[in-house]
């Protein structure tokens, strides 16, 4: 009898997949889009779309962290509320007004009078959502010298502006 050779099963290799390279614009004319079966100038290619939702979204996250920047400090004492009279909703700032003046009259009342002018409140995050159409929620976290508080706010376009119609500070 012959002695059949050993038969051995080497594992696949795993194969490491290529370098990614290094992306770049290309320019692609009308006529090719055509020929190539995509989009034409008749409408916003998907890319135009998602850069300008970038855009808006870099300019909701700027908008609501100054505006909590801002409301901070209106509870801080440090700014008037009348500020930010065109960014809230009328609801919003009468709330925002009550609240500091509650603030202050207890800040008052526990410090004998003598109120920390300076909390210097220090917006440490933001994160921002789109509802719908011209309808964004954003939630930002917010410390101080001794807290971080939370906050949330709608903010609502209209007429290429931006309003906030719910303020909430934690």
């Amino acid at each position: 009898m012959s002695a059949s050779p050993a038969i051995r099963t080497v594992p696949n290799a795993v194969r490491t997949p290529p370098p990614p390279i290094a992306s770049r614009s290309i320019v692609v004319s009308p006529r090719a889009k055509a020929r190539a079966g995509g989009p034409s100038d008749k409408g916003p290619s998907s890319a135009s779309k998602a850069a300008r939702l970038l855009s808006l979204d870099g300019e909701i996250r700027a908008l609501a962290r100054s505006i909590a920047q801002a409301a901070m400090e209106v509870l801080a004492g440090t700014r008037p509320v009348q500020q930010l009279s065109r960014t809230l909703d009328p609801g919003c700032l009468s709330a925002l007004q009550h609240r500091a003046a509650l603030t202050r009259a207890h800040a008052a009342s526990t410090q004998g009078g003598q109120s920390r002018l300076h909390r210097s409140p220090m917006v440490r995050s933001v994160h921002v959502c789109a509802v719908k159409d011209g309808v964004y929620e954003a939630s930002l976290v917010v410390s101080e010298e001794l807290r971080s508080r939370a906050v949330a706010m709608r903010l609502e376009g209209s007429n290429g502006t931006w309003r906030v119609t719910a303020l909430e500070i934690g």
